[in-house]
């Protein structure tokens, strides 16, 4: 097992084909290796607020950046990012929107919550490689964060 409390990427997805996805295209840039799976979105708060399972990470290491889904079971995305933007110790996390809905709701509703960013999931493998594969880049190594 790897130190969760160096995790740069915490990736929120329940589509396993969608996670494997994002690996390889993070991997392809070597971006991986500090990358933390959940599956939905209790795993996700639990990680971040070091609850549950996670209740023995250290909370001083948050990661670098969230991409989450916005339909996932237990929370959905937005109760996710809401509870992330809403707290004081998290809310400087930038939180990635990365999902198939393209509904201008959904996409009103993460910005007003406090997404840094809204991704609609390319249906094309090819693109849909490259917009992690650039997502993680930027996020990374590009973005400045507040520390």
């Amino acid at each position: 097992m790897y130190n969760l409390d160096a995790v740069d990427i915490l990736l929120v997805e329940d589509n396993p084909y969608d996670a494997e996805l994002t690996i390889r295209a993070l991997q392809k840039r070597n971006l991986a290796n500090q990358l933390h799976v959940v599956k939905d979105g209790a795993e996700a708060l639990d990680f971040i607020f070091g609850r549950g399972e996670y209740a023995q990470r250290h909370l001083a290491s948050l990661p670098k950046v969230v991409l989450l889904d916005l339909k996932l079971p237990k929370l959905n995305g937005l109760e996710v990012l809401q509870a992330i933007k809403t707290d004081e110790r998290t809310r400087m996390i930038p939180v990635v929107m990365v999902t198939s809905s393209a509904e201008d709701p959904d996409i009103k509703a993460a910005y007003l919550l406090g997404a840094n960013s809204y991704v609609v999931k390319p249906v094309n493998f090819d693109a849909f490689m490259e917009a992690m594969s650039q997502l993680g880049f930027y996020w990374l190594l590009v973005n400045q964060r507040a520390r």
